[in-house]
């Protein structure tokens, strides 16, 4: 009985140490769109809530969220080759994040008055007006080919805070630069990852200390099967490659150097590209504790 009592005792310092409680637990987990990561092994070394992003009678990626920022850690999604349109924005909630019985499927925000379970869960759009942060994706609509997943991505449990000068600038041209490099060498299946990183003190919030933003953005890809005849400027960037881009001009350049030629509206919003290591590096010291993004770091011969 001693013995059980004791690692009971553990159980509950390790869930509180990681940020849980027993009357907040995890919505769900990440058995049903394990798809979404290379080997069906999601990220190690970070605490959250697993949200399967279901819309439509489908799973279209998946998501790691932080309850008390109020804000996502990571999506991980399937690279697709876009096509169409980018999809007019429909902004969406999860309410499984209010509602313990609700079925796990995002839906379009009600009229207002909104149900306080829902304002208590999660951000809502009311939390982005009059602020001067953008509606930032993780997993953006641009990396997807199906109507269905481009739309699915306008949910608020895949945005965070981030500055107009990185969305618009720095970070939308890695996107593109991603789009490109896997559409056109990436043979098979192409995961990606993108977080972010707190600042390390002195949390900068939105709305009345409800959604945190973040100091940087990062972002992984893992793509096994490519085409070995590489450009030399891309010699490096299989299998995998990454990057981090701040989100905060007045941020150190310990991380992310800043171009100091850049243009007015884009100085201090920089992306640094680097390898999956230098990431995990980066991750391990600013969020102490080791972070894996990829299985054997997409290592293996898929």
């Amino acid at each position: 009985l001693l013995s059980k009592m004791r690692r009971s005792c553990a159980l509950l310092v390790l869930l509180f140490a990681a940020g849980c409680s027993l009357c907040a637990a995890d919505v769900g987990d990440f058995t049903p769109c394990l798809q979404f990561f290379y080997r069906s092994w999601p990220p190690k070394g970070l605490a959250g809530t697993p949200i399967c992003q279901h819309f439509n009678n489908s799973y279209h990626f998946a998501t790691l969220y932080s309850r008390p920022r109020r804000t996502p850690w990571f999506s991980a999604y399937l690279y697709t080759v876009p096509a169409g349109k980018r999809p007019s924005a429909s902004w969406k909630y999860e309410p499984q994040l209010a509602y313990p019985q609700a079925d796990g499927t995002m839906k379009p925000f009600p009229r207002p008055p909104l149900d306080q379970n829902i304002v208590e869960s999660q951000a809502v759009e009311h939390d982005y007006i009059n602020s001067t942060y953008s509606r930032g994706h993780l997993n953006p609509s641009l990396h997807h080919k199906s109507h269905d997943t481009r739309d699915a991505t306008f949910t608020l449990t895949n945005v965070v805070p981030q500055k107009t000068g990185s969305n618009d600038g720095p970070w939308e041209f890695l996107e593109q630069s991603v789009n490109h490099t896997l559409a056109t060498y990436c043979l098979k299946e192409a995961y990606v990852v993108t977080g972010i990183i707190p600042y390390q003190s002195d949390d900068h919030w939105l709305n009345n200390h409800r959604v945190a933003v973040p100091e940087y953005l990062w972002s992984a890809y893992c793509c096994p099967k490519y085409n070995q005849s590489l450009p030399k400027e891309l010699e490096n960037t299989f299998p995998t490659y990454a990057a981090i881009g701040r989100n905060d001009p007045n941020s150190s350049e310990e991380i992310v150097p800043v171009n100091k030629t850049a243009k007015k509206q884009f100085r201090g919003y920089d992306v640094r590209k680097m390898s999956l290591q230098t990431l995990e590096m980066y991750l391990k010291d600013r969020l102490s504790t080791v972070i894996s993004v990829f299985n054997e770091q997409c290592s293996g011969s898929d």
